[in-house]
């Protein structure tokens, strides 16, 4: 099963210049947040895959527009494809705008979320845009990362967290371990194998 993972900065390749059949090798698309609601709609309407998504800090124009045919997931939990996927948009707050958080905002949220998670027996992925503290973050103020996020992952020990928010070209790593969870920077396109044995 192919995941393709997306955030912050539209893929010319899938879009100013995409080629009918680019997409179909996906069955799943998940968005990070911070990409053009019109690039959203575009990868649902030309693939037969699903795109879940959430809030980027600067998705207030989604209010006016949201992304056609896509799901948002934003404080919940869904099962797709098997698969059992909880969204918490937003970044740390660093002005007045809608999706930021205090992390004292953000763990009344990761509190409501993991009673959905304890119900559906846990959790594969966690969608989020900002990272985790310490595990793909910037030294910058407005993309530090959330330390709530660690307890989550130390209690539910899911197999991917996903998040954006952060450029590659600020100098950071895609990819980082945090316990048993692989922590994914989505920054343009990543693709994500899932395992086949945890497809049965």
């Amino acid at each position: 099963m192919k995941i393709l993972l997306v955030s912050d900065i539209e893929d010319p390749y899938l879009w100013e210049f995409y080629k009918p059949g680019r997409l179909d090798p996906y069955d799943l698309i998940l968005c990070a947040g911070d990409l053009k609601a019109e690039y959203l709609t575009f990868l649902v309407t030309m693939s037969h895959a699903q795109v879940l998504y959430i809030h980027g800090n600067h998705d207030e124009r989604y209010a006016k527009r949201p992304p056609e045919g896509c799901v948002c997931i934003d404080d919940t939990l869904v099962t797709v494809c098997g698969l059992r996927i909880a969204g918490l948009g937003g970044s740390a707050r660093y002005r007045e705008g809608p999706y930021q958080y205090t992390e004292a905002e953000m763990t009344r949220r990761i509190r409501r979320v993991n009673r959905k998670v304890r119900r559906a027996g846990g959790v594969d992925i966690v969608l989020t845009h900002a990272a985790p503290k310490g595990c793909g973050d910037a030294e910058g103020y407005a993309h530090r990362g959330f330390a709530c996020f660690l307890p989550m992952l130390d209690r539910w020990k899911p197999k991917y967290l996903v998040h954006g928010h952060v450029h590659l070209q600020y100098g950071v790593d895609r990819l980082h371990a945090y316990g048993e969870t692989q922590v994914v920077n989505a920054c343009q396109k990543y693709v994500l194998d899932w395992p086949e044995e945890d497809e049965e």
